[in-house]
């Protein structure tokens, strides 16, 4: 399951060079990322609720083409990894109007979030802890394709 976020490029998140500034890439990343587990039926303030927290462990981004102020961006974010233990999103940031199957992406990246426990911040299982979200997660996962390839040697 991929899930497309559109985002509207503001004035203050670009540069001296009129681009996006690099690091603002990892706002837009956390706003899908949200999204999508909105799109997915358990939106973070369930996972909160639920006495968890789901913080960032690991980011990669790639730049491509840059977006500029006024662009609105589509980032389409998918789970590549669910294990108990860590979760792995990966993201393509396109321009609106660009084909999203065949344009190359202006950016990619992955985040990786693990779960822990709100009040002492210790890891937990999400197979135990949230169950309901691990098999979620499990039915929309979207393994690379060399991941898929690796399977199944």
């Amino acid at each position: 399951m991929r899930v497309c976020t559109p985002i509207t490029i503001r004035y203050a998140e670009t540069d001296m060079m009129g681009i996006v500034y690099h690091a603002n890439y990892l706002l837009y990343f956390e706003d899908a990322r949200t999204a999508f587990l909105e799109a997915v039926g358990y939106p973070y303030k369930k996972i909160e609720e639920a006495g968890y927290l789901s913080p960032v462990v690991g980011f990669a981004v790639d730049y491509g083409e840059p977006l500029r102020y006024g662009d609105v961006a589509v980032v389409r974010t998918r789970v590549a990894s669910s294990r108990p233990t860590k979760t792995v999103y990966a993201y393509e940031v396109f321009r609106q109007g660009q084909d999203l199957d065949t344009a190359p992406p202006c950016c990619t990246g992955r985040s990786t979030h693990c779960l822990v426990d709100a009040k002492t911040f210790k890891p937990v299982n999400m197979k135990r802890a949230i169950p309901e979200l691990y098999a979620r997660y499990a039915e929309v996962l979207e393994p690379d394709d060399d991941a898929v390839a690796g399977a199944r040697r």
